[in-house]
């Protein structure tokens, strides 16, 4: 079942799901009902640790919807940990180089491989045994590789960094990329959005999926989508709770003649 995913993927196809950060036991059977297919577990800015994120992880593969985990930093060993806990994807923050890419790949994509040995083999300084191919192919079916493209100077090197083999999608991080550009949180602004339409056009062509996430309203993620995006990575638990709370206190505030209160956003980035 997770390999359809990363099948949906190749094959162009769009997949959705939403960030989870929260550990209650009620929250895989929610996401359940909300028909996803996936669920991106963000291991970089919350608090979890090995047992809960393994805990997460085989809920949702559970209920086939498949655990994509981001980790603290471009670690080879932290990305062979997550799948060690049941991810089915990795996504690596802030990639900026080519060796961090290959690092990533090797990771994913040919466990337990590790070492000299590895990155002779991803260097095509050796040649892989059939059989050993065959073997890490069949070990690592399904896993799918993502870069966190939310830079400048991955901006500046995309070509290359998406020419990585075995890369297979990207996500873009709209916070840390439109800091990076000096454009804090302007969503909106003609170089931000220039930006952003470099990066979902270049990974089409090179035909890798892409994602954009955001915790704002829907309307960001058709937009994105119009324009080529097809793995939607829509909020995050948190913030769908706080908006659809401060929504519903509001109709009965109003009800009542009392005054409502207004959103301002803050806490809702991951």
């Amino acid at each position: 079942m997770h390999i359809e995913v990363l099948d949906k993927l190749k094959n162009g196809q769009n997949v959705y799901g939403t960030c989870i950060t929260s550990t209650g036991p009620m929250w895989p059977s929610a996401v359940k009902r909300a028909g996803l297919d996936f669920v991106f577990i963000d291991t970089e800015h919350i608090p979890l640790g090995r047992p809960e994120l393994a805990v997460l992880c085989q809920q949702f593969r559970n209920l086939n919807i498949t655990p994509i985990v981001r980790i603290p930093c471009p670690d080879p060993y932290l990305a062979c940990q997550a799948i060690d806990c049941g991810a089915k994807g990795v996504v690596t923050p802030y990639l900026e180089t080519t060796d961090q890419v290959l690092e990533l790949v090797g990771a994913v994509k040919y466990r337990p491989l590790k070492g000299e040995l590895l990155n002779g083999y991803l260097r095509g300084d050796i040649p892989m045994p059939s059989d050993l191919r065959a073997y890490t192919e069949k070990f690592n079916a399904g896993n799918i590789c993502i870069a966190n493209i939310e830079s400048v100077p991955a901006l500046d090197r995309l070509d290359s960094l998406l020419s990585v083999p075995g890369l297979d999608a990207v996500f873009i991080g709209p916070h840390d990329l439109s800091v990076s550009m000096g454009l804090p949180e302007q969503y909106d602004h003609p170089e931000f959005e220039k930006a952003v339409i470099h990066i979902i056009h270049t990974c089409r062509a090179k035909g890798l999926a892409v994602g954009i996430h955001f915790s704002l309203e829907p309307d960001r993620q058709i937009r994105w989508m119009n324009e080529g995006a097809n793995i939607v990575v829509h909020s995050f638990d948190i913030a769908l709770f706080t908006q659809r709370l401060t929504h519903d206190m509001n109709m009965i505030r109003e009800a009542a003649g009392d005054k409502i209160r207004q959103e301002d956003g803050a806490g809702l980035i991951v």
